[in-house]
């Protein structure tokens, strides 16, 4: 079996393409690049991936860990070898769930089914063995070199030392022989532990039985006993049934006698109410419905004549200041046209003028005169004693001008206390608009005046009517309180009449229901005795007797079902002898198991002692030429655990006491003396190493090499590293097979 090409869509590896050679190929490059990923694709290619797997401890399983990063489904082709025949796989993803799960296997070049290879059977029929026997042998991953027992390497193993049959395992095997015998019995579980415990329960129950039918005989006597006291009792409360119906005869003839009295007291006020006729309750409800709003009413009119009174004062106010205008008793027209000429009937006075004039005659006669006698000249006299009187009558018409400005003055501050006509504006203004407010004061003051005289009319009128319709029946009222008392008494006679007959109708059902209550009595039943007890002392007794045969009752339900449970004394000693036998059966049966696992282990050591020294040596022969002759024995147990002796020390060393890297040095041995030995001889298939010599120092990962480069000459051996000293120690050797790989998204 040789591989030739593998691509695939799976995990990081997008498409990515791996060409193989026959013999050793090493397979160089730095972490992280996949090379992990193609060893979990090869496994996948040959046995498809476990879709029953579960991420685990942060462990994803393999169907989610390597799902591809592009986001499309796994898929792969694998080239190869396998009996002679050129074969190429193709897995698909069909199905999301079952990833890889689709597998076509077809003669290399052509369209031809390989009959018989399906996706199930692929990796048993390709390379001999099943998927565990060739990941506990041929597939060695870093970390994961220590070999591990497995019921199917273990039958591989028993098939090439015995008959070579592999439908048989000895851990398989000894684990049937151990769940018969824990079906047997099992510290306190199996077939034996639940058969004693039902033959105890059996034997437990026939003890119990005399132990209930004693128990049944001493609750009947103490049943009949309690039955007795029972019916005294119930003849005592039969007793107090007729004293109690005697007192509820009495009691109901005084409610009668009571209802009687209060339908009396009711007819006695009804007539009263009709002799003095007092209305119903509707129209006395009416007539101080009506006093509540005439006396609401009153307040209003009240109200209105104050507002009236108010109303009043305004306009007296606004009267007043209009009398005290300058302008009183105009209109407001005539106001602003006395304003526009304030004194239309003035007349300046003329005496000063004329007084000036005369004293200016005089002097213009005086100087005339003067001029004539000191220049004898007519005509200068003339002259001079006119320009004085120019002079003269100049003066007097400047003189008479200012007093009549004097004089005009002193007659408007008089009549309008200032002289200046925007302020004699300003007032016939003021005056027109005081006007306005004594017209609207006296508008006001009408219109109160009027609801005031409307509203106390009102209440006059209502008052009369009001006192007219209770003195019908209250002739002493005169006026609206002694009304309103008097319908007060009247409301109160009407509810002591109406609670007077609730009184009456309830005393009269109280008594109707007592009487039909009440037994009949014979009429000639003589009164009972008074009882001694009362009826609950009786019932308290009653029922705890009672209550105490209902319990004995019930026990001795309990008891019948427990007998009835436990079943006849004759079935049940027949159960115990049936018990006892299969107990006794089954205990010889457990004797033959456990002779039987006896004989097991002493067969499977023998088939040990054959294979395991074959496997030593084998192993020893590997291990020496990987450490370089250091060691020259490994022994295995049962369980596959390894020990090595060292050359010449005759004493092993179990590999928990060797350092890491000879542990994996002698794992590795094992696990390809195990491919030697348990894997086909006649196609020998790939044997996969994932960084399994990482941990080796230089010499002997040197020694490793160079037996894997002959190991290569029988088998192809693939080997992943992310050292270069591998390739490093091959560079002249053109029998292996040297690639370094580069990340996927590295390549072009």
């Amino acid at each position: 079996m040789r591989i030739r090409r593998m691509t695939a869509t799976f995990g990081k590896l997008q498409e990515q393409v791996l060409e193989l050679q026959d013999g050793l190929n090493i397979l160089q490059a730095p972490n992280e690049t996949g090379k992990s990923t193609w060893c979990a694709f090869l496994l996948s290619m040959f046995y498809g991936i476990n879709t029953k797997e579960r991420d685990r401890g942060g462990v994803l399983a393999d169907k989610n860990r390597y799902a591809p990063w592009s986001g499309v489904p796994m898929s792969g082709r694998l080239d190869c070898v396998a009996g002679g025949e050129n074969l190429t796989l193709f897995r698909t993803t069909r199905r999301q769930t079952a990833p890889m799960g689709e597998l076509q296997a077809l003669y290399t070049g052509t369209a031809d089914p390989v009959p018989g290879l399906t996706a199930a059977n692929c990796g048993e029929e390709l390379l001999g063995v099943s998927r565990e026997v060739y990941a506990r042998s041929a597939f060695i991953r870093q970390g994961g070199v220590a070999v591990s027992q497995d019921p199917g390497l273990e039958r591989r193993i028993a098939a090439l030392i015995t008959s070579g049959e592999e439908d048989t395992s000895y851990s398989e095997a000894v684990e049937l022989l151990k769940k018969q015998l824990n079906r047997r019995r099992h510290n306190k579980t199996g077939q034996l532990p639940a058969l004693e415990a039902e033959l105890q329960e059996t034997e437990a129950l026939l003890a119990s039985q005399a132990e209930l039918v004693r128990q049944r005989e001493n609750l009947i006597a103490r049943s009949a006993e309690l039955e007795a006291k029972e019916a005294a009792l119930d003849g005592e409360l039969t007793a107090l049934d007729r004293w109690d119906v005697h007192c509820r005869h009495q009691a109901l003839r005084q409610v009668e006698d009571a209802a009687a009295q209060a339908e009396e007291k009711a007819a006695a006020l009804r007539r009263r109410l009709e002799e003095e006729q007092i209305p119903e309750n509707d129209v006395t409800g009416r007539l101080r419905g009506a006093i509540v709003n005439l006396n609401t009413v009153r307040k209003s009119a009240e109200k209105a004549q104050e507002e009236y009174q108010a109303a009043k004062d305004a306009l007296d106010r606004a009267e007043d200041k209009l009398s005290a205008s300058p302008f009183a008793g105009r209109t407001a027209e005539e106001a602003h046209r006395a304003a526009a000429d304030p004194l239309p009937d003035f007349k300046p006075p003329r005496r000063a003028a004329l007084l000036t004039a005369l004293l200016g005659l005089c002097a213009a006669g005086g100087v005339g005169y003067g001029v004539y006698i000191y220049m004898k000249d007519l005509y200068a006299a003339l002259g001079a004693a006119a320009g004085v009187l120019v002079l003269a009558l100049i003066a007097a018409l400047l003189i008479g001008k200012r007093a009549v400005g004097k004089a005009r003055t002193a007659a408007l501050t008089g009549r309008y206390g200032t002289a200046v006509p925007s302020e004699i504006s300003a007032l016939a203004e003021t005056y027109a608009g005081l006007l306005s407010d004594r017209d609207a004061a006296q508008a006001e003051a009408a219109a109160k005046s009027a609801a005031s005289q409307g509203l106390w009319q009102s209440v006059d009128v209502n008052a009369d009517g009001i006192l007219e319709e209770v003195r019908r029946f209250a002739p002493a009222a005169y006026d609206i309180p002694s009304a309103d008392a008097a319908l007060r008494a009247s409301a109160l006679l009407r509810k002591e009449l109406a609670d007077a007959d609730k009184t009456a109708r309830e005393a009269r059902i109280r008594a109707d229901l007592q009487a039909q209550q009440a037994p009949a009595l014979p009429e000639d039943l003589p009164a009972p005795a008074q009882p001694v007890r009362d009826r609950r002392a009786v019932t308290e007794e009653l029922d705890q007797v009672r209550a105490d045969l209902t319990a004995l009752r019930s026990n001795l339900d309990r008891i019948a079902g427990r007998l009835h449970a436990t079943g006849d004394p004759l079935t049940l000693r027949a159960d115990a002898e049936r018990l006892t036998d299969e107990i006794a059966s089954l205990e010889g049966d457990r004797a033959a198991i456990e002779l039987a696992l006896s004989t097991l282990a002493h067969a499977n050591t023998q088939l040990q002692g054959r294979f395991s020294p074959a496997l030593g040596r084998r192993a020893a022969e590997i291990f020496g030429r990987l450490t370089g002759g250091a060691y020259d024995g490994v022994l295995l147990d049962k369980s596959l655990r390894v020990s090595a002796e060292p050359t010449g020390a005759g004493v092993p060393r179990d590999v928990g006491y060797l350092s890491a890297g000879a542990a994996d040095q002698l794992y590795l041995a094992v696990r390809l003396a195990i491919c030697d030995l348990v894997l086909p001889a006649e196609d020998p298939v790939p044997i996969v190493l994932d960084d399994a010599l990482a941990s080796f120092d230089d010499g002997r990962c040197a020694a490793a090499l160079d037996y894997l480069r002959e190991a290569a000459q029988r088998r192809q051996i693939l080997l992943f590293t992310c050292h270069s000293r591998e390739a490093y120690h091959f560079k002249d050797d053109p029998r292996v097979s040297i690639q370094v790989l580069t990340a996927p998204e590295e390549k072009v």
